[in-house]
């Protein structure tokens, strides 16, 4: 079976006040790239990505005006895509929600959010102390986590959890003090989500469950000057380490490199510098006990990878759909009974 996780971005911008997809000649919230064009460019990306099921990352709207299950069913009608089911959690106030549209065939999935006294449910607060300074901060995330129990249709049961950690951007800061400051207090904010999450991690762990944890953690190894302040990146601290430890061969390889080339999959353009800005952003882990099923993991990027640089059409619409590239995973699905026996990755 085939997992994904994709950042698409300004989605919410791409359906009427009906949650139905707008194909139209006015510009979309992507800068030069027009409604029609960018809708149209992400039916071609789902399409070519033929997977079981997408983690779609900022995903269109819910509020009391617009229902994002419904916009994603519609997405999928419209376009005849066979992920024509959808599910998401905890709702938030970005207009970037995480939800995940998969193919009912294929496989069931229900929002099924777990908590306990280590680890409070995603839409509740988290208490830990940010600066040393012996008093608890209350940490809540403006993006709750989408924790799922997924069960395919061989049988294979699995909890998922998609994510879409807090940007470190200072944005609205003045002056270089303000920025650095700023930028200082939301790498904290990032971290304690980390360690959130992760705790949560080791609790599906801990009770020997199989477990998929995805999205866009919107930092990476060396990806910013105050990384060093704190010692780990936020994806440092959701792999774990030992027994435990999650696995993404793109993470593994950009955290044992840190300088040289390495995996991307986000591309921006930086307006001052009036150049690209690579990075990897997006990841797909794994625990320990799925490596039994011969995962195998894919960035889409149109210029990195073979296939997706050769077709020309599939090229223009990564480019035209969003910053950010999606990533999959295939997995063995086999016999729930008698899985497939542990290969050696040489990642």
């Amino acid at each position: 079976m085939r997992i994904a996780t994709w950042n698409i971005e300004w989605f919410n911008a791409l359906f009427d006040a009906h949650d139905r997809p707008i194909v139209d000649d006015v510009p979309s919230a992507r800068f030069g790239v027009s409604r029609a064009q960018q809708t149209e460019a992400v039916a071609k990306v789902f399409v070519a990505l033929d997977a079981d099921a997408v983690l779609v990352v900022e995903a269109p709207d819910r509020s009391r005006r617009r229902d994002t299950v419904r916009a994603l069913e519609h997405f999928a009608a419209v376009f005849g895509l066979r992920t024509r089911r959808a599910v998401m959690g905890f709702a938030n106030d970005t207009q970037q929600e995480i939800a995940l549209l998969f193919d009912p065939d294929r496989l069931s999935a229900r929002h099924d959010p777990q908590g306990g006294d280590g680890a409070p449910r995603f839409d509740r607060s988290f208490r830990i102390d940010l600066d040393i300074d012996a008093t608890a901060d209350v940490v809540r995330f403006s993006k709750p986590p989408l924790e799922l129990e997924v069960v395919t249709a061989g049988g294979l049961r699995m909890r998922w959890i998609g994510a879409h950690l807090k940007s470190k951007a200072p944005h609205g800061a003045r002056g270089h003090d303000q920025m650095m400051r700023m930028a200082i207090q939301n790498r904290r904010k990032q971290l304690a989500q980390a360690i959130w999450l992760r705790a949560r991690i080791e609790a599906h762990l801990d009770a020997g469950e199989a477990l998929i944890v995805l999205g866009d953690l919107n930092d990476g190894p060396g990806l910013d000057a105050y990384e060093g302040l704190f010692g780990r990146s936020s994806v440092e601290i959701v792999m774990g380490e030992g027994e435990h430890a999650l696995l993404d061969p793109h993470a593994r390889l950009a955290l044992r490199q840190r300088l040289g080339v390495m995996p991307t999959t986000a591309r921006f353009y930086i307006e001052p510098e009036k150049r690209f800005l690579q990075a990897l952003l997006d990841y797909i882990f794994v625990s320990p006990g799925l490596m039994a099923r011969r995962p195998a993991w894919r960035i889409w990027h149109p210029f990195d990878d073979p296939h997706c640089w050769s077709d020309p059409e599939l090229r223009e619409a990564l480019l035209a759909a969003s910053d950010h590239f999606p990533v999959t995973l295939d997995l063995d699905e086999g016999d729930s009974q008698n899985p497939p026996r542990p290969t050696i990755s040489g990642t």
